[in-house]
């Protein structure tokens, strides 16, 4: 029940008071566990009546509850809508005229779909919030499933012989790549592709043409896993048809080209990011899903532990200084950013981010999507963002010397700046600074916080088992054997719950590195990373490796991830 909406619960129910935050948290932590959506588990749990979220939800959004459980609808107001439309914005006609029609929906949270059906319907559209069961169950009754699996369409696909869908594309023009792409199948198989990776949790999902085979491969929790491979021939038709839902130049395959696609699958709005690189056997393109319901904004909810929770929620409320989250690309930076950003969105701050591209949309917050064509480089936007009289500034990364000195000339004139590097603990960052060129004694002056975070896979709860590792692991983790005590150790089996991978979403690890002004002098006296991190350690800093250890005797995840990660 409203699955892609559990963050939004959440904060309903916590802004109302409907629930105490006690009971919110650990249902929370529930969630994140199974995968089952905040709403169901509020009902499984018996902690809120179905009737009564349902008419918190109407509320809070500004729309009708149809009370009761709701009849069935005639055919001729069924007809009002297409069942290729019906079925793909999860809708169904409840009430019909010449000029408006009423619809229940799937996921009244979806604003998208009274746009998009106000212009194909040509009538004004209105959403009711009804159950989304009964919601479903008339949609099956009216316009009948979409039930086609990939492995049909592929066969539907390969059976086609025609120049339209198995051209080799060398010489096709613009106009006949437009018309392969806007093939029924090709548009159906796409869709289903999306569909399934947004059921399975995917982060992204990676077109990959080779010599002689096509993959499909999803990363679910950080680990890829490649789908049965469509024909090779496939390649140009598919890649064309993810080109023109990105608005990107369908002709051109020389040069690589990002852009965005938002579209609705099943009743739930997806945003996508498109990259393209062409290699030697055609466009490799990547589909990263931005799914801002998925993604996990609230900072209390990151599961830190509470000496880190404490330090970021101290340093965000300062008036100037910076603070750098670090870590490699996937390590959730940016989420963690835009969280302790989400605590300070109040209306007497001005909060301004430079970006590239932007990630999620925060109500309330100027993002400024970066644009190196056009010259608008994170150096650019930040000399502007200083003439926006601005409190907060984040930018997406420091990558060069006159972003680094910009930023820290930001921070010493009275502002709050937030940004990332990568390296791979939190000391490094300090000396990364100081190799870009900047000088030592502007760092140990402006930065007051680091941040380096890891993410792991937590170990599916329906199928966790206690086991005794080998005492190699316990030798690569630098445990003693003696010091494990009554300790036990987890792994997951494997179960239909994670797919029988043995683990069902992710955990941050951490390290906190604060400014202390001891390291402030091992700064100024240029001292390696080495001696940064041994002086933060004497004053009680918890390497990775360390938060790891913690996050294994809590059952969250096992040896073998944080052997891997940190």
């Amino acid at each position: 029940m409203f699955e892609s909406h559990s963050y939004t619960i959440l904060e309903l129910c916590r802004d109302q008071q409907l629930v105490p935050l006690a009971t919110l948290n650990d249902l929370n932590e529930e969630h994140k566990a199974t995968g089952k959506s905040m709403a169901s588990l509020l009902i499984e749990m018996g902690v809120l009546e179905k009737e009564t979220l349902l008419r918190k939800i109407a509320e809070s959004l500004g729309l009708e509850y149809l009370e009761g459980n709701v009849g069935d609808i005639t055919n001729e107001v069924a007809a009002s809508i297409q069942p290729n439309l019906a079925r793909m914005y999860g809708v169904v006609p409840v009430r019909s005229d010449a000029y408006s029609v009423d619809l229940m929906a799937i996921d009244p949270f979806n604003n998208q779909i009274i746009d998009d059906l106000t212009f194909a319907l040509g009538k004004d559209v209105r959403l009711l919030v009804v159950a989304p069961a009964r919601v479903e169950g008339l949609l099956k009754l009216h316009y009948g499933e979409d039930d086609a699996t990939i492995d049909d369409l592929l066969k539907q696909i390969s059976g086609d012989d025609s120049q339209s869908v198995n051209g080799g594309g060398k010489d096709l023009s613009a106009h006949d790549l437009e018309s392969m792409a806007g093939q029924t199948p090709i548009i159906r198989f796409v869709n289903l592709v999306i569909g399934q990776a947004i059921r399975d949790k995917a982060s992204d999902i990676h077109f990959e043409p080779f010599e002689h085979e096509f993959k499909i491969r999803y990363r679910i929790d950080g680990a890829l896993y490649e789908m049965a491979p469509p024909p090779p021939h496939l390649a140009l038709p598919i890649g064309s048809r993810i080109k023109v839902l990105a608005g990107l130049n369908i002709a051109e395959r020389r040069i690589p080209q990002d852009g965005r696609i938002k579209l609705t699958i099943g009743g739930r709005q997806v945003d996508l990011r498109v990259s393209t690189l062409p290699t030697q056997f055609g466009e490799s393109i990547v589909l990263r899903v931005l799914d801002q319901s998925a993604v996990q904004l609230d900072i209390s909810a990151l599961g830190m532990p509470t000496d880190v929770y404490d330090g970021i929620t101290e340093i965000i409320r300062r008036p100037n200084g910076i603070f750098i989250v670090t870590g490699p690309t996937g390590s959730g930076k940016t989420t963690t950013l835009y969280s302790a950003l989400r605590v300070i969105n109040t209306p007497d701050l001005k909060l301004l981010t430079a970006e590239d591209p932007v990630e999620y949309e925060i109500e309330g917050i100027m993002q400024v999507p970066v644009n190196h064509n056009v010259g608008l480089s994170f150096a650019a936007a930040l000399r502007s963002f200083l003439r926006q009289d601005p409190d907060v500034i984040m930018l997406g990364e420091i990558r060069d010397l006159e972003t680094a000195q910009i930023a820290i000339q930001a921070a010493l004139t009275g502002h709050l700046v937030l940004s990332t590097l990568h390296t791979n603990d939190a000391s490094g960052a300090v000396t990364r600074l100081v190799d870009m060129g900047v000088e030592p004694f502007l760092i140990a002056s402006s930065l007051e916080a680091v941040l380096a975070q890891r993410l792991v896979r937590r170990v599916c709860k329906s199928c966790r088992t206690a086991y005794e590792p080998p005492a190699v692991l316990l030798q690569q983790l630098g445990i003693d054997p003696v010091d494990i005590g009554n300790r036990e150790f987890f792994y997951g089996k494997g179960c239909e719950h994670c797919s029988n991978s043995g683990y069902k979403g992710r955990m941050g690890v951490y390290e906190w590195l604060r400014m202390s002004e001891g390291v402030r002098d091992l700064v100024v006296a240029r001292a390696s990373t080495l001696v940064i991190k041994q002086k933060a350690l004497e004053q009680g800093m918890r390497t990775l490796r360390d938060d790891g250890l913690r996050a294994i005797f809590d059952g969250a995840t096992s040896i073998e991830e944080i052997v891997k990660y940190t």
